[in-house]
């Protein structure tokens, strides 16, 4: 399979540039139903590994546990983490732009016999199209640099949420993104900073399965941690913990090795670039 292969900045209309990245993530669930390894959640006991790191972060500003909390978990994609939280006994609604992802999802859902609302729409058109308000609103992992308009994004969140609600996020750190993951040593490469523009992507493969899609073209907007802190803190909610993370729960580069089910980069590298970054967030 060829390497992902970048054309740059780009200017493109939101709208279209949407409609490329839901060709692409369609594509895309066949490949994931197969690779994600779905019959492990015959298991009752059974949690995706990313909700079991999130879980724990979270419990400090959750106490209570889960059990109870109404949750909606954005771009939940094919719903193994929306349905991890709904076995921790949560009231789960799972939000996507991919009708084919909620198909997959609701599939999986009867599966495990547990109960879910999908909605379908683009998560920065969330509050209006789900109409209710959350306990939890939960984002991870790699999520917004889909996202042109973190605004408008963190908007959605603050009406998601209910007074004393909490906002979840743990998503590829900016830095981590920058880099050329087909190189031999750490080389940053790729724009940090905003400018306005996309960088265009032409990549027939996906981070899970040997699989090919039909739309490879994507596109994705870079945006610093001081652009998601400063867009969360425009809506109205209070930011209440943030950490960098060392670890990945996907190989970003050839390079990286597994360890206990995540990915690092080598040992001599591991403290050199961040991972990932995890904000939780309030509305008071």
């Amino acid at each position: 399979m060829s390497e992902p292969t970048s054309s740059g900045d780009v200017r493109i209309d939101w709208q279209k540039a949407r409609d490329a990245n839901r060709e692409n993530w369609d594509d895309r669930v066949p490949l994931h139903v197969e690779a994600y390894g779905l019959d492990a959640f015959d298991d009752p006991a059974h949690l995706s590994d990313v909700v079991r790191t999130d879980a724990a972060a979270l419990a400090p500003f959750l106490p209570q546990g889960f059990a109870g909390l109404d949750v909606c978990h954005l771009q939940c994609h094919i719903g193994t983490d929306t349905l991890s939280f709904a076995r921790l006994g949560a009231h789960v609604t799972g939000v996507d732009f991919s009708a084919p992802a909620l198909e997959a999802a609701a599939a999986l859902a009867a599966r495990m016999g547990l109960d879910a609302d999908w909605v379908e729409t683009d998560v920065l058109d969330a509050a209006a199209a789900v109409g209710s308000e959350f306990d939890l609103v939960y984002t991870s992992i790699g999520t917004i640099t889909w996202l042109e308009d973190l605004n408008r994004w963190a908007a959605q969140v603050a009406q998601l949420l209910r007074p004393g609600g909490t906002f979840y996020i743990r998503d590829g750190h900016p830095v981590l993104y920058g880099l050329d993951e087909t190189r031999d040593e750490l080389v940053h490469r790729f724009r940090y900073f905003e400018n306005g523009r996309a960088l265009a992507w032409d990549d027939e493969g996906t981070y899970a399965g040997d699989g090919t899609v039909a739309h490879p073209r994507t596109y994705e907007w870079p945006h610093p941690i001081s652009s998601v802190v400063n867009a969360l803190l425009g809506a109205g909610l209070r930011i209440v913990h943030m950490d960098e993370g060392r670890t990945l729960p996907w190989r970003f580069s050839p390079r990286m090795l597994e360890v206990d089910g995540e990915y690092v980069w080598p040992a001599e590298e591991r403290d050199l670039v961040p991972c990932t970054f995890t904000i939780v967030a309030v509305k008071d």
